[in-house]
């Protein structure tokens, strides 16, 4: 053994005993007589002490030790001097006092500092394998193999079994876009790497395994942002003779569990639910922030007849005018800019405009639009948006889902911008009751809101054909803190249904089969009722972790054009490899 404890593993109960240590030189104090070493490795730092008095050639060797060498040595556990302790680390008590030194590898002067926070993300994903040594992407990464571990211990314990479903497989292309894979043996022809294992688990559960879990690896070709990869991971699972219920409580003490193994904090269960139309109505979003207030306020009907043009015209087109109620931070003071750039900055959600007033009192505003209302119905719509003194009342007027998602966007903005977040806080829900289809107004068409395989509501059978836009499905997100940690659902189980469904979707029969056809005729031999669920691992850790992006708990993620600065992937290939897939590049 090169070591016989860990650098982050001694303490006063090692006091006079020998140690061999080995890691990376962190820092290096040189006193004179005696240089200090902090030695690093995975599990912490240990002070190393190299005196001259006892071993000149020692510390002659010791002085020529720079940051990142990596070095073994051997010495006598001893107590710092009194006044010396460092109380911030678990190895605070102690040091090793030197009697071997070994210089296993030399390293040239590093591009940043393992100990700087403050680095360039560029030259840090660069040299990816340095910024792994630094403290936060260890503790991301021990704490992301630790949720691992939970969830397939929790898993094992409520009877699954782990199977591995495959990386080639079809290209079903029904959402983000496949990630296409030529093949040599049958040129012309080409694989897709997974978006998810949904067709698999669902034949897995055909097959009667009945509870199905593995730690899936997912690829998807879109486009990133922070929270987006092209490949990431779900803990993913499915269950048979189910409903919405089992999945959800099962679910819930799986991630309630994590909760307590990575943040020491006891979540009660069950958790909230709340309807995705309330959810919509409160807040704007279907994946809500409820660590702040500021809810949402539909102010059309004391506004109805209010002869304000714009106003008028959109509650007559059956739109609808929201309003936010915001309390300012004491000493912040809105401008017309500061409302100017806020107008544009909502341009992004759909929203063609921003109206605002401040409040000054009961009946009293100060607001561009403030002329077009007589006193009482300005008192009737500062209390409906519940506004007081100082606050100003934001107002978004559009078709029903704009004015939601705009607002709601607002809302979140506002509360980021101010520190009106309680980042302390652990909001964990369920968004439920969520319709099966949503219009896509380009094609002119219903698309599935989830997949095609997502069960509609038992009572909104009938609505399949005469009304899709009001069938509900068997759907449930899991919501932490303002992010979709994970989502599921009930499948459809039998023919009949499916092919329903697929008629709402305009999917002839000959696309179903050219798509889905496997899946299909496998749900025809004795398909049980089944449901399943996935979370994002590289999403719930970097919530749990508070780290502001997913690469910052990822190994070695790609950057958000997709690329690994790294390995300089992607990259041109051989023409010979071209020539054996049967594939020319035409620029």
């Amino acid at each position: 053994m090169m070591r016989t404890v860990t650098c982050g593993e001694l303490n006063a109960a090692h006091l006079d005993k020998p140690a061999t240590i080995a890691g990376w030189v962190d820092t290096r104090r040189d006193h004179g007589s005696l240089i200090f070493i902090d030695l690093r490795d995975r599990w912490g730092l240990t002070q190393v002490v190299f005196s001259a008095e006892k071993d000149k050639a020692m510390h002659a060797k010791a002085e020529t030790l720079r940051p990142e060498m990596v070095i073994q040595v051997q010495g006598a556990v001893a107590r710092r001097p009194k006044g010396t302790e460092n109380s911030k680390i678990p190895t605070g008590e102690i040091e090793v006092q030197a009697s071997v030194l070994e210089i296993l590898n030399t390293c040239p002067t590093p591009p940043f500092e393992i100990g700087d926070k403050v680095v360039n993300e560029e030259l840090r994903l660069t040299y990816r394998f340095l910024d792994l040594r630094r403290r936060d992407m260890v503790e991301s990464l021990t704490a992301r193999y630790k949720i691992s571990k939970t969830a397939r211990d929790y898993l094992d314990r409520n009877g699954f079994i782990e199977v591995e479903t495959p990386y080639l497989t079809r290209s079903t292309p029904e959402g983000a876009r496949d990630f296409l894979v030529p093949s040599r043996l049958n040129q012309g022809t080409f694989y897709a790497l997974p978006q998810s294992p949904q067709l698999f688990k669902q034949l897995l559960m055909v097959a009667g395994y009945d509870r199905y879990f593995q730690l899936a690896r997912c690829f998807r070709d879109e486009d990133l942002r922070s929270d987006r990869q092209p490949e990431h991971t779900q803990i993913d699972l499915e269950m048979s003779f189910v409903d919405e219920n089992d999945v959800m409580g099962l679910v819930e003490g799986l991630v309630t569990e994590v909760i307590e193994k990575i943040k020491g904090k006891k979540i009660q269960t069950p958790l909230r639910r709340m309807p995705y139309a309330e959810a919509m109505n409160r807040y704007g979003s279907d994946k809500p922030d409820l660590r702040f207030g500021m809810e949402l306020h539909d102010l059309s009907p004391v506004f109805e007849g209010c002869g304000f043009k714009i106003f008028n015209e959109v509650i007559q087109s059956g739109g609808r005018i929201r309003g936010l109620a915001f309390t300012p931070p004491a000493g912040v003071e809105f401008s017309r800019k500061n409302f100017d750039d806020l107008t544009e900055w909502l341009k992004n959600y759909g929203a063609k405009g921003l109206a605002w007033m401040k409040i000054k009192g009961a009946e009293e505003v100060d607001s561009p639009i403030g002329k077009f209302f007589d006193k009482e119905r300005l008192g009737r719509v500062i209390a409906a948006a519940g506004a007081k003194p100082g606050d100003i009342l934001f107002m978004v007027a559009s078709d029903s889902a704009v004015s939601a998602v705009a607002l709601g966007a607002l809302r979140c903005k506002l509360a980021a911008d101010y520190k009106l977040i309680n980042e302390e806080a652990i909001e964990l829900f369920w968004v439920v009751d969520f319709p099966l289809f949503e219009w896509n107004p380009d094609e002119k068409r219903f698309q599935a809101l989830h997949h095609p395989f997502t069960a509609p509501k038992n009572e909104d059978l009938s609505k399949l054909e005469s009304n899709p836009g009001e069938v509900s499905a068997k759907a449930y997100d899991l919501v932490l803190n303002g992010t979709e940690i994970g989502g599921g659902s009930i499948r459809i189980h039998d023919a009949a249904t499916q092919q329903q469904v697929f008629n709402v979707l305009q999917i002839t029969p000959e696309e179903a089969q050219n798509k889905f056809g496997f899946l299909l005729k496998a749900l025809s031999f004795g398909a049980p009722p089944h449901g399943g669920l996935a979370i994002g691992l590289d999403r719930l850790t970097a919530l749990l972790l508070k780290r502001e992006s997913i690469r910052d708990v990822i190994a070695f993620p790609k950057t958000q054009k997709g690329s690994c600065l790294m390995t300089e992937a992607p990259s041109g290939v051989d023409a010979r490899q071209l020539k054996e897939l049967g594939i020319q590049i035409k620029t």
